[in-house]
């Protein structure tokens, strides 16, 4: 009997654990709308939206410009900037060790990503916000970082593109990161003054700094379907008010 154990039944139980673990991981993603199980593959072909209910979800930075720019030609600028915790700012958790959490995590330096390129052969400059990151907020990188892809397009004379996906300023930085609100906001007046084209995509979601600031100062600005936009969520809004919100 012990022999049967260890020469049969042991081996098949191993083999049948092999064969489980033997399916990639994220193969099959559940749509956070209509709960339908859908194949990753399929769901790449469809850009993240699904197409049993079109509910558009969240992509990370790097993959929505990758889908954006044309294959040849891109450059990440600002790829050498990182967050530095000036303020040795803590509140429960160090900030320079949740920076080095969600660094881990995303494997981006910041929240934000800034590529010249080219959009159907037409010279063009795209950032999109990494929410994934901090919940997208801006700080001295973010806002660094947009300027540079700016005076990129002031430089060039061509049109720039941004995916907003932000809860706001990083209120790790305090001070620092709502001087970034000024800053964006003063360098897109000079992309206007050129009359040169900035265009604000809003992804979901844009909250807080982020919508009080280059979000809203798009020349075009569109926005995808049900992205939940606003200046304070819900949660913020009843913390503040002292009452609870209606549904919707």
């Amino acid at each position: 009997m012990s022999n049967w154990l260890v020469d049969k039944l042991i081996p098949s139980i191993m083999r049948s654990e092999v064969k489980k673990s033997s399916v990639p991981e994220g193969l099959w993603h559940k749509c956070p709308s209509c709960d339908a199980v859908l194949y990753r593959p399929e769901l790449e072909k469809t850009l993240d939206v699904c197409p049993k209910c079109n509910h558009h979800m969240r992509i990370g930075a790097r993959a929505r410009l990758n889908i954006f720019l044309d294959v040849d030609g891109r450059e990440e600028l600002g790829i050498d900037l990182e967050p530095v915790d000036r303020l040795k700012f803590r509140d429960g958790k160090k900030y320079k060790d949740r920076l080095t959490a969600a660094q881990k995590q995303t494997g981006e330096k910041d929240a934000l990503i800034s590529m010249s390129g080219t959009l159907l052969g037409m010279p063009v400059v795209a950032s999109a916000f990494e929410f994934s990151f901090m919940g997208g907020s801006m700080g001295a990188i973010v806002g660094e970082r947009f300027v540079r892809a700016a005076n990129y397009a002031l430089e060039n004379r061509c049109p720039m593109i941004c995916f907003a996906a932000s809860g706001g300023a990083r209120m790790q930085e305090a001070l620092i990161s709502l001087m970034q609100m000024a800053k964006t906001s003063a360098v897109l007046a000079r992309l206007r003054e050129e009359g040169l084209p900035f265009i604000s995509v809003l992804t979901d979601p844009v909250y807080g700094g982020v919508s009080a600031s280059l979000a809203m100062l798009g020349d075009v600005i569109v926005a995808e379907p049900k992205a939940l936009i606003g200046f304070a969520g819900p949660r913020v809004i009843e913390q503040t008010v002292r009452e609870k919100l209606p549904e919707g």
